[in-house]
């Protein structure tokens, strides 16, 4: 067994590890900063939200400039699972409401719930070669309870105009091959896309409206420059009026003071299964869709143009820290979940991490006049980050604070004991989610 301390020194491991990797189109020509550049918009990460940001504002005519430690996506935007959903697990809409504040409540509501057309919309606009498919999402429920809530997440979300429905158990096992579940949720506007490929996709649309990336150019250091900004890096450094600081989980720390307080760190393990025979992909995953469980440890999982099924887990002791341990665990795992895999093998295994917030959704920070930054996605990255990038892009471009989407905060840190909850809750609410299913005469995953 691997020491856990060890492995998770790895959750920045080379992007080439992931799936996405392997299959995503070549990333536009970049190189790094060495001299002194001037812009409108300096913009820290090329992410999800970096980048999104970065394409509104140069939609907008302004001089944008983004610099990225790495390569575009090299964060958890090009290790996720793709998966495009245009909802709240957590939170019922009328909580997410109460939580965040009216106006914001509401506003946000509306854009995380289009958000997915958004994407895909962006996407057709620049013709974005992600192997984007938008074949709905499927919320499959492990319980009675979960499935009864299922009910007003129909009414809620088709008040918006949505065209959500429920699912039988037998139509949940027609989109998913799995007789596990007790019923379901289908909203048709959920998807599922190649992550990094859609990130290389961003990248190369806002250099074509005239945008500069420059990779391998770590900010080092945030500065005021008389009215503007100056953005430091090792070589370079740009003057700015306004700086967007969008590293997420893979922020650098050391360009303004206690940013990695703003949240906690969660790693995540990705694995990727060899392509799947042709007649189990159509018994499994027929139309493509995208699946996430109710449960509070739930599997969440997809297949690829290759016909691969993805899938991701919470690293937790010798789960995640152990690689064979915790491909065998998946398997097992799986293959009671979908019958039809008599072989499974799991050829890529890779490492990401998570930055969560208390509320499980992210938070715009004002850090000073001119700086802002959005942390806090918790697992929600793609179709959230897209929009989120034209809030930021709203803000550099002088929308006021109380007309955002969302409520422009002074930086506060995460609760300390958060981390360390987390992985104390999940024993405790996965027992609670087995006991549920015995309940109700279904048969509990092994774990």
């Amino acid at each position: 067994m691997t020491n856990l301390a060890s492995r998770t020194v790895r959750i920045g491991d080379p992007l080439q590890h992931s799936i996405w990797y392997k299959t995503a189109p070549a990333a536009p020509e970049t190189g790094s900063l060495n001299s002194a550049v001037s812009a409108d918009v300096c913009i820290i990460g090329a992410g999800f939200t970096g980048l999104s940001a970065g394409i509104h504002l140069a939609e907008r005519g302004r001089r944008v400039v983004v610099v990225e430690a790495e390569e575009a996506g090299f964060g958890a935007s090009g290790r996720n699972s793709g998966h495009c959903t245009p909802t709240f697990h957590s939170f019922e809409l009328e909580q997410f409401r109460r939580m965040i504040g009216e106006p914001f409540g509401s506003r946000m509501v509306r854009a995380q719930c289009d958000s997915t057309n958004f994407l895909f919309e962006l996407i057709r606009k620049y013709g974005i070669e992600c192997d984007a498919i938008q074949s709905g999402y499927v919320e499959a429920a492990h319980s009675r309870a979960a499935f009864q809530a299922q009910q007003k997440k129909v009414a809620d979300y088709n008040a918006l105009g949505k065209q959500t429905r429920l699912l039988t158990a037998h139509q949940v096992e027609e989109l998913t091959g799995s007789p596990r579940y007790f019923g379901g949720w289908f909203h048709p506007e959920g998807g599922n896309i190649n992550p990094l490929a859609y990130c290389r996709g961003l990248a190369r649309t806002l250099i074509e409206l005239g945008g500069d990336i420059y990779t391998a150019t770590p900010a080092l250091k945030i500065a005021p420059a008389g009215s503007a900004w100056r953005v430091d890096t090792p070589n370079g450094q740009i003057v700015a009026d306004k700086v967007i600081y969008a590293g997420g989980a893979y922020l650098a720390p050391s360009c303004w003071q206690g940013m990695e307080k703003t949240y906690a760190l969660l790693p995540i393990i990705g694995l990727a299964s060899q392509p799947l025979p042709i007649e189990v992909q159509n018994q499994i995953l027929p139309r493509r869709n995208t699946v996430l469980e109710t449960r509070h440890d739930p599997a969440s999982y997809r297949l690829d143009r290759d016909g691969r099924l993805i899938t991701s887990i919470m690293l937790e002791g010798r789960r995640g820290g152990d690689e064979d341990y915790t491909k065998e665990l998946l398997t097992t795992r799986f293959r009671w979940l979908l019958p039809q895999l008599l072989e499974l093998r799991w050829e890529n295994y890779w490492h990401g991490r998570l930055d969560m917030q208390p509320r499980l959704f992210p938070r715009l920070f004002g850090l000073a006049p001119g700086v802002a930054a959005m942390n806090g996605y918790s697992g929600r990255g793609v179709a959230t980050g897209t929009v989120v990038g034209k809030v930021l892009a709203d803000w550099a471009t002088g929308t006021p604070p109380e007309a955002l989407t969302l409520p422009l905060e002074s930086r506060g840190n995460a609760p300390q004991l958060m981390k360390a909850a987390m992985r104390i809750m999940l024993p405790y609410l996965r027992f609670a989610d087995q006991r549920a299913a015995r309940r109700d005469g279904l048969r509990p995953p092994p774990y």
